[in-house]
């Protein structure tokens, strides 16, 4: 193809490369020039244009485009009338999208004339969505270049496929513990069967059963033989071994465990097995929330018809980091999606803090060690308040008892809450529900911190936050040092009613292990979360 300024006794059957306006005609861009738009140019006094002339083998741009179309379609996919060099595949049904990712690579990088983008591998689609363009860059391409794209776009198979979601009967089993809510087990149910309608399924009656490998190997009896396609396997308690409840149920079943674990975060607990022909898994914790996870991604290739093994598994790794963290500060509802819509995706999580402050501080009486001062003259508490502003939690809300007022004084002009605890001198229980009940609605969780821990880093709370995730069974989260516990300790606010419920002169310890199952600790680098100073000789030479 030659291209720029032709001179219009030369321009006849040449491409127009850009608009040009005339008295009572527009010549647009990729107009063949014919003679009558040719004496149009001359009577304006024109005497060239910038266009493109085909040389021998030249192939014009639509006619080149659907050329590598109807190479690369396949059964399902359906491509767009030509127009500019572009034609577009689309979705005949809903399925999930597959490519041939090397293959596309493969044909781009034949040369910069013959372009094909494309949705990310297993995408599902709905009917009718594009799923790729094909795009013919110049005004043609040559003939030669174009027969190699056609010869890779065709293959030994389909670059591009699309697998239709078949209508799945699916069995649910539920295991359940004592304590755990109902709200919990509804809430599963719920994103289960949002999940199997969304791929055109039927989510059969659930069974509940008590979290024992017995009664669940005779409630997955009960689900084949109401014809389930797919078994799935809810545990009361986070499946950690492949021969756990869940997976020795499944076994038991006469079942087999195929892989557990995967490289998707969320979902990287998830077990799958078979029995007999019939997929089975056991769920990790995320699976509760409909929002976008590893166990997605296994089941709309199972509703594709697809297989789906521990290789399968293992590959999921290259865009398996689904969650939002500090250190990726672009909304992922901007980002590209990777089989998901925006809507599945998760907003920032929002903590708040609860600093109690509201203590007599007896071993150091008549001393209120809350008030005594560092070098720079700030009170203990201060030092608190500041490493707890200087972290991402919102508000941070000061629980104030004994000396109520010194202790408003001493944090006065910072940004807090102050709530007062009435019967502060019936224990630290008391401190903590006053506490609690000023919690915001919006707040997804928020850190009890002690007002005498000043050691306590904004990066300590910040390094909990990251790891908070209720939905992966991270809804405790306990710094520890050397394997000791220690403080501040973050919670998801479902353990608000538990919390509520305690008297004496007690924390919430007890909840973390009652719900162990939902906690996890973090090994910190020095012992700043284990150091509370309650004596006057505990507080020297502390800077």
């Amino acid at each position: 193809m030659r291209f720029g300024p032709t001179p219009l006794e030369d321009a006849k059957g040449a491409v127009l490369a850009h608009t040009i306006r005339l008295p009572g005609r527009v010549l647009k861009k990729g107009t063949v020039l014919d003679e009558g738009a040719l004496v149009l140019l001359r009577e304006s006094g024109r005497r060239q244009v910038i266009a493109a002339r085909f040389d021998a083998g030249d192939v014009g741009e639509n006619e080149a485009a659907d050329r590598v179309a109807a190479a690369l379609k396949s059964p399902l996919l359906a491509s767009t009338r030509a127009n500019t060099g572009r034609v577009n595949l689309v979705a005949e049904t809903a399925g999930l999208f597959v490519v041939d990712a090397a293959r596309i690579d493969r044909i781009n990088a034949v040369d910069e004339s013959v372009t094909v983008a494309t949705l990310p591998n297993f995408t599902p689609v709905s009917a009718k969505e594009m799923v790729a363009t094909i795009k013919i860059i110049p005004f043609s391409a040559p003939g030669s270049v174009l027969a190699i794209a056609e010869t890779v776009a065709r293959g030994n198979r389909p670059a591009l496929s699309l697998h239709p979601f078949r209508p799945l009967r699916v069995g649910l089993v539920m295991t359940e513990l004592p304590g755990l809510k109902e709200s919990v087990m509804e809430g599963t149910v719920e994103a289960t069967e949002q999940r199997v309608a969304g791929l055109g399924g039927t989510l059969l009656p659930v069974e509940r059963v008590r979290h024992e490998e017995p009664l669940v190997a005779e409630a997955l009896y009960r689900l084949l033989r109401q014809d389930a396609q797919m078994l799935l396997v809810a545990g009361a308690s986070a499946v950690v071994d492949r021969r756990d409840i869940g997976p020795a149920g499944i076994v038991r079943a006469g079942g087999e465990i195929l892989h557990f674990g995967m490289p998707v975060d969320p979902g990287n607990l998830i077990c799958l097995g078979r029995v007999g022909a019939i997929p089975a898994m056991v769920l990790p914790g995320c699976a509760r929330s409909p929002k976008l996870n590893g166990f997605d991604w296994v089941l709309q290739r199972l509703f594709a018809g697809l297989e789906v093994g521990p290789r399968e598994i293992m590959g999921m790794g290259v865009g398996g980091l689904l969650k939002e963290i500090e250190l990726r500060p672009m909304p992922r509802e901007e980002a590209p999606r990777n089989g998901a819509s925006p809507k599945t995706q998760r907003r920032p999580r929002r903590l708040a803090a609860i600093v109690l402050a509201a203590g007599r501080s007896t071993r150091m009486a008549p001393v209120n060690k809350l008030l005594v001062a560092d070098e720079k003259g700030a009170p203990m508490v201060a030092r608190v308040v500041d490493n707890v502003l200087a972290s991402q939690a919102r508000p941070v809300i000061v629980v104030t008892g004994h000396e109520r007022e010194r202790v408003e004084q001493a944090l006065a002009g910072k940004a807090v809450r102050f709530v007062h605890a009435p019967a502060y001198a019936e224990g630290l229980s008391a401190s903590l529900k006053a506490g609690l009940a000023a919690l915001p609605e919006e707040a997804d969780g928020f850190f009890v911190c002690l007002g005498d821990m000043p050691l306590v880093s904004a990066p300590i709370l910040d390094r909990l936050a990251a790891q908070f995730d209720p939905e992966e069974n991270r809804a405790i989260v306990m710094p520890s040092f050397r394997g000791k516990p220690g403080n501040p300790v973050l919670w998801s606010r479902e353990f608000i009613p538990e919390m509520m419920a305690i008297s004496g002169d007690v924390g919430a310890r007890h909840v973390a292990q009652q719900h162990a199952d939902r906690a996890v600790e973090i090994e910190m680098e020095d012992d700043a979360v284990l150091r509370d100073f309650d004596t006057a000789d505990a507080l020297n030479g502390v800077r």
